[in-house]
């Protein structure tokens, strides 16, 4: 499975792009493609075997119908998304693979509204056009409300990073430090890799742990300010990853 960077990179190409499109629809011969895309076969497989060597798409040997020798048909065989979000304070890159499933497995990750899709379609094998066509345009019509929400929450998270980044000035003289905390603030929930960091700085990794430690101070103040002077919390109450020593 390729990740963010490897997908962009083989995706960037247009003809590869349209090559998937005809691909996601039905299992198509290189002769077929290289009509349809008005490109030679021999480019056509140039790209099929950067699709086949990235995991996106494999071929199988069809027997001929007119009696000749086995042609090869390709697919996609790879479901996934990638995510970018680019703004002012904001930089989200992410590739995330389709859960896989029918109705009755994904029905505890699909929103409330699509229960009563999921009751209809239940294990059928079969949709009838009309009626797909029907069940596809809820689903559409799913998915917008749904993106809409997702931009107003990415918003709400560029403009909280806004209002934190102006004072990444203060107690943090370096730019070492203020791109550490950016590191920080980018994954909130999740421990830093020091080590991939100090790296990726051109940096000694012990330096990068002085530098996590001063911040981590800040930060415990800072809670401690907000939250009027001390923090108190019953046993077991999770904390956040910089908190625990």
């Amino acid at each position: 499975m390729v990740g963010f960077e490897d997908a962009m990179r083989i995706l960037e190409n247009p003809t590869r792009r349209e090559i998937l499109r005809f691909l996601v629809k039905e299992p198509h011969y290189p002769l077929q493609l290289s009509e349809m895309l008005e490109v030679s076969q021999q480019a056509v497989m140039k790209h099929l075997k950067v699709l086949q060597d990235g995991g996106f798409v494999e071929s199988e040997k069809i027997p001929s119908e007119k009696g000749g020798p086995p042609r090869k048909v390709y697919t996609v065989n790879q479901s996934f998304s990638l995510r970018l979000d680019l703004g002012p304070d904001l930089f989200r890159a992410e590739y995330r693979t389709m859960p896989r499933g029918g109705p009755i497995r994904l029905s505890a990750k699909l929103p409330e509204e699509l229960e009563g899709m999921v009751s209809q379609l239940g294990t059928r094998r079969s949709i009838p056009l009309a009626e797909g066509m029907q069940v596809l345009s809820e689903l559409d019509e799913c998915l917008e409300s749904i993106d809409e929400r997702r931009d107003a929450v990415i918003a709400l998270h560029q403009h909280v990073m806004s209002k934190v980044s102006p004072g990444l000035s203060e107690g943090l003289s370096g730019y070492e430090e203020r791109q550490l905390a950016h590191a920080l603030m980018t994954q909130p929930r999740r421990p830093l890799d020091l080590d991939v960091f100090a790296q990726s700085m051109r940096m000694r990794s012990n330096d990068a742990e002085e530098m996590m430690t001063t911040l981590r101070e800040r930060l415990l103040r800072d809670l401690a300010n907000n939250q009027g002077k001390f923090v108190a919390a019953g046993e077991g109450t999770p904390l956040p990853w910089w908190m625990v020593k």
